[in-house]
């Protein structure tokens, strides 16, 4: 994976509401396990229909075609890479993998499935040879808004992995809600720069659902010199905060001692300029004390102001970890920022 994939969000996770609609055959393993985060696993088990694994695998083709599967997306987004995981798939591997995506909003599954020939399929990676038990990475062919992807194996076989990065298009119904987590990867927001990432990644800490174990946080490693550590999102669309939730779940010997948050709005500029503009943006979160294993809430009266924002730096003192951080207001539509 490299850099630009790190930053971008896995649009095709289960986390995110993504799921498997149709397959032609998932006689071995249900497809909906090749979209789960956690790594492959490999288990020397077996069920009534053979040797469990841990992804897609569909049974031997006896018959002309292939196997394929259709994944709606939990959110309308626009993808630039896959990956395709056959990790202990040996015997048992596709021999190559296509990808095709299309845009059909608010249709029901059953009525698309029944039409499934009749939508527009854009190409969105030719298909392309597969290797055993390998991670492989393939570019995307166009920049579509996408809802569904059809995801076709030659033959047959297995996958244990199958994620799509991109963006998550911005809904404009949010505009019309109050209290909504502006810092959810579901609304749009994603991470852009950590100084340290080295147990866990920030990206982490923009999901819905609580956090399921200490792995499922952002964490740095123990800091040994001065200083702090620190990480930049950036919002969907500009928003005004009202409250905000930092959650320190799982987090007991090692969660950050305190916290602060600086705040900004930039009309344009590039990921590698935020790095550096952030050292000047203003306070929005004077710095707050943080107890292990913890929801913490802070409500308006710890807010320094109610400027429209469109990134955050959060500022952890000196290391540690953090589960999630919820901040809840209103996306508005403006060019003006109040001075």
């Amino acid at each position: 994976m490299n850099e630009n994939q790190k930053q971008l969000i896995n649009v095709a996770s289960i986390e995110l509401g993504s799921t498997v609609i149709y397959t032609t055959d998932e006689f071995f393993a249900s497809a909906n396990r090749m979209l789960a985060e956690t790594e492959a696993v490999f288990k020397d088990e077996y069920d009534d229909n053979g040797h469990w694994m841990d992804g897609w695998e569909t049974r031997r083709k006896r018959v002309e075609g292939n196997d394929f599967c259709i994944i709606k997306l939990g959110n309308l987004s626009v993808i630039e890479s896959f990956l395709v995981d056959t990790s202990f798939f040996r015997g048992n591997y596709p021999l190559a993998v296509s990808i095709k995506g299309c845009n059909v909003k608010n249709m029901d599954d059953k009525n698309f499935i029944e039409n499934l020939n009749d939508f527009e399929w854009i190409e969105l990676l030719e298909q392309n040879n597969l290797v055993g038990d390998k991670k492989q990475y393939f570019d995307c062919k166009a920049l579509n808004e996408i809802t569904h992807l059809r995801v076709d194996i030659y033959p047959d076989g297995g996958i244990a992995r199958f994620k799509a990065f991109g963006k998550i298009c911005f809904d404009e119904k949010f505009f019309e809600q109050e209290n909504i987590n502006v810092t959810s990867m579901k609304n749009g927001a994603r991470a852009v720069f950590a100084n340290n990432e080295f147990f866990g990644p920030l990206k982490n800490v923009l999901k819905d659902n609580d956090a399921i174990n200490m792995g499922d946080g952002w964490e740095t490693r123990r800091r040994r010199e001065p200083g702090y550590d620190w990480g930049i999102i950036e919002l969907a669309q500009p928003a005004i905060i009202d409250n905000i939730m930092v959650d320190t779940k799982y987090f007991k010997g090692n969660f950050a001692d305190s916290f602060s948050i600086c705040a900004a709005y930039l009309d344009e500029t590039t990921d590698s300029a935020v790095v550096t503009q952030s050292m000047f943006w203003e306070e929005l979160v004077p710095k707050q004390k943080l107890q292990m294993d913890s929801k913490h809430y802070f409500d308006s009266s710890y807010l320094l102001h109610k400027k429209p924002i469109t990134h955050i730096r959060m500022n952890i003192f000196p290391d540690g970890g953090i589960s999630r951080l919820k901040m809840f207001g209103k996306f508005i539509k403006t060019n003006k920022v109040e001075k």
